[in-house]
């Protein structure tokens, strides 16, 4: 059971299938309700070295996993489901208590991690089938890359851990995982469920701490054959560079971003208004995929901003457990500063507030609340730094030639909505945007864990997610035996007796 009401039990890390104190303290993580401060979760202690043996364990435990065959690998994935299932309210419960999120979102993660285990196993396993190239003496299939590195953030603690870390196993490899530093009990529960899976000793390792002492020693170790990261753009920068003197190391870099809409002449206002009120605000705008910046056409400007306005009004901001309540905290004070001082900034250089957001004060328990905030792009600029937080930004542009050519300014393009009555229209307009993903009348934030986007710009370095992670984190090796008796006819002509490599030349099955 998933202790959610007092301080958690800090079990330590966990390194060769079972949870360990190493030593000696290099710090602590503290983990404090960001709606409430008052509730202290526990304090985590961590050391570097940590790092040092869970990846060695790794190394130690890849054979037998790497062994283990695929059947029963899947059996496992869906063994984590079965568990998700019996422990899933108790996880939805830490979710929001340590990150603030509504009881509401952290049950959908809970139910969208299901199903992301679910679809490992029916896509993923396929993919990682051998093929046969010729019966009995020539077929290729998918080998592991070995110890993979798994770092994510606190927007979405248990799916984005829980798909990487599932996939690298289903995979094949083994495992060496931190969790964010503001979710380590969701870390350290989603360990507990996989030692539950009675993995082979070194198969999954987990180790808690900061990102700039067990996090930097990870993404920089020397045992790592591939890394997984998904964290704030400018961390993916350090991490680009603590592992350039490793060409050949495989880098998955989802970095953050925000995504776009488009508001034609021709869409339905209240659908639009709702679709990105509930993308911007969702998570406190601290998701990946949130809306931030809305191209509006300037026909129906007026009267999209009216209603977006009283959509975000009608937003109900509180404790989240408590009922009825949207949008929660923001995860610390850092990021709530960071916000208020955007939105500083935006007025000071002259865009107009249709609604300043700011700091929230609310009767019940003290936490990192804001309110949220729309501003309208008066000038040039603001394309760049993402918004951080519950925040949208309404441009007022001529025509669709117009939006595109601002969405293409983006520094990140994570995903695009356009809102038009018009399909066809739409389908066109999306060929036109260079984005891993859109959605026609519905909110980026409704991706769909099947769908393999690729987000452009500074969001990631071209990886898809979902079951075609499972093919990234393995390499092709093809297998060729020859059983031709040795009667010297394989020697090249004119090489005299210097045997060479069999050279095939062979048609393709359709040639």
């Amino acid at each position: 059971m998933i202790d959610t009401e007092s301080r958690l039990l800090r079990r330590g890390d966990y390194i060769w299938g079972s949870f360990v104190r190493t030593g000696p303290v290099d710090g602590y993580i503290v983990a404090v309700n960001p709606g409430d401060r008052s509730d202290v979760l526990g304090r985590f202690a961590f050391t570097v070295t940590a790092v040092d043996e869970a990846v060695g364990a790794a190394h130690e435990g890849r054979r037998a996993w790497q062994d283990t065959p695929l059947e029963d690998r899947g059996e496992i994935v869906g063994r984590f489901r079965e568990l998700l299932d019996e422990v899933g309210e108790n996880l939805a419960l830490l979710i929001t208590r340590e990150t603030g999120k509504p009881l509401w979102e952290s049950r959908a993660e809970v139910s969208a991690t299901a199903r992301a285990a679910k679809l490992l196993v029916s896509d993923g396993l396929p993919l990682l089938q051998p093929k046969v190239l010729r019966e009995d003496t020539a077929w290729s299939e998918r080998v592991p890359l070995g110890v993979v590195g798994v770092v994510t953030p606190f927007t979405y603690p248990l799916l984005l851990p829980s798909l990487h870390c599932l996939a690298a196993l289903l995979a094949g490899n083994t495992v060496v995982f931190k969790p964010s530093k503001f979710a380590p009990g969701v870390g350290q529960a989603l360990a507990e469920l996989l030692d539950r899976c009675r993995l082979p000793r070194g198969a999954f390792n987990m180790v808690q701490g900061s990102g700039a002492s067990v996090g930097a020693r990870l993404v920089s170790h020397p045992g790592l054959d591939a890394l997984l990261f998904t964290g704030s753009y400018d961390t993916a920068c350090k991490v680009r560079a603590a592992t350039a003197d490793r060409p050949e190391l495989p880098v998955l870099l989802q970095a953050g971003g925000k995504a776009a809409a488009l508001v034609l002449a021709d869409a339905d206002l209240d659908l639009a208004a709702y679709e990105i009120a509930v993308s911007a605000f969702a998570t406190a705008g601290q998701r990946h995929d949130a809306a931030a910046r809305v191209f509006v056409d300037r026909a129906i400007f007026d009267t999209f901003c009216e209603r977006l306005l009283a959509r975000t009004q009608e937003l109900v901001v509180g404790y989240g457990f408590d009922h009825g309540v949207f949008m929660g905290p923001m995860i610390s004070d850092a990021h709530r500063k960071r916000f208020r001082a955007y939105a500083d900034d935006l007025q000071a250089l002259g865009h107009t507030p249709v609604l300043e957001g700011g700091t929230a004060q609310l009767d019940g328990p003290r936490g990192y609340y804001v309110r949220p905030a729309i501003y309208w792009i008066t000038r040039d600029g603001a394309l760049d730094a993402e918004p951080p937080g519950p925040m949208v930004q309404v441009y007022c542009v001529t025509d669709t030639d117009h939006m595109v050519s601002l969405h293409e300014q983006l520094a990140s393009r994570v995903s695009a909505a356009i809102f038009t009555r018009d399909e066809g229209g739409a389908m066109e307009l999306a060929q036109r945007l260079t984005t891993g993903a859109v959605y026609v009348n519905r909110g980026t934030s409704a991706t769909s864990l099947r769908m393999p986007a690729v987000p452009r710009g500074r969001s990631t370095n071209g990886v898809p997610h979902g079951a075609e992670l499972v093919r990234w984190l393995t390499s092709p090796q093809a297998l060729l035996v020859d059983r031709r008796p040795f009667d010297g006819s394989r020697f090249v002509p004119g090489a005299g007796s210097l045997p060479t490599a069999p050279m095939v030349i062979e048609p393709d099955d359709e040639g």
